[in-house]
């Protein structure tokens, strides 16, 4: 059984912030605020409840002994906090070094395993696999072709993007490839960031016509 007053109060606010459609408005920065001030102190209670006490927190408290190489975790993190107090918060430089150190070697692992060695098995595909020229769809979805784009898509991006040398007349065209190639992506993405955006709209508007309007006036589905 739905809240009313939850649902209610969850119309009201999706209303507030579809205001912003008309223009910049008194109610959609109320909903605004009140959108980041929730999503906040919950993402810290989930910090707290998820992450400090499971990790830090009850291992010193069990076993201190065992876990005491926890405190440089805990004492490098609340440096963090330092810079609130202008006197001492250059003390807070240490803890975020060690913070974007480690994200930076964690990262960089991730990205080789996860997409550049997986980029590099696309362009080393055999291009002799799957060539067909008894159909347009069937050329076009043949795996050799799709191996010869992920080639040319690659390495042309990669000369645009190589500054270290003046480009001849020969690069300058491949690197002109690889502007249409990048093109073709950023467009795909956007696409996609639209339908996203579009899904979400939907399912807000669906919301409101089902969950909210159709209640309140009695109307049955």
């Amino acid at each position: 059984m739905t809240d009313p007053i939850g649902t209610w109060l969850a119309a009201l606010l999706t209303l507030a912030v579809l205001s912003f459609l008309y223009r910049d408005n008194p109610v959609f920065r109320t909903a605004e605020s009140l959108f980041a001030g929730v999503s906040l102190g919950y993402y810290v209670g989930i910090v707290l409840d998820q992450t400090l006490r499971p990790n830090l927190i009850e291992p010193l408290a069990t076993d201190f002994a065992k876990n005491n190489d926890l405190l440089i975790a805990g004492v490098l993190g609340a440096l963090l906090y330092m810079r609130y107090v202008p006197r001492v918060g250059w003390v807070a430089r240490y803890g975020l070094a060690v913070y974007v150190a480690y994200y930076i070697g964690v990262e960089f692992t991730r990205k080789i395993h996860g997409e550049v060695l997986p980029q590099m098995g696309r362009t080393i595909q055999p291009l002799d696999q799957g060539w067909s020229f008894q159909s347009v769809w069937a050329f076009l979805n043949s795996p050799g072709l799709l191996a010869l784009m992920a080639i040319v898509g690659t390495y042309s991006v990669l000369i645009y993007f190589f500054f270290s040398r003046e480009q001849g007349p020969v690069t300058q065209r491949v690197s002109r490839v690889g502007i249409w190639f990048l093109m073709v992506s950023f467009g795909a993405a956007f696409g996609f960031t639209v339908m996203g955006r579009v899904a979400l709209l939907i399912g807000r508007i669906n919301f409101l016509i089902y969950d909210w309007i159709y209640p309140t006036f009695g109307v049955v589905t």
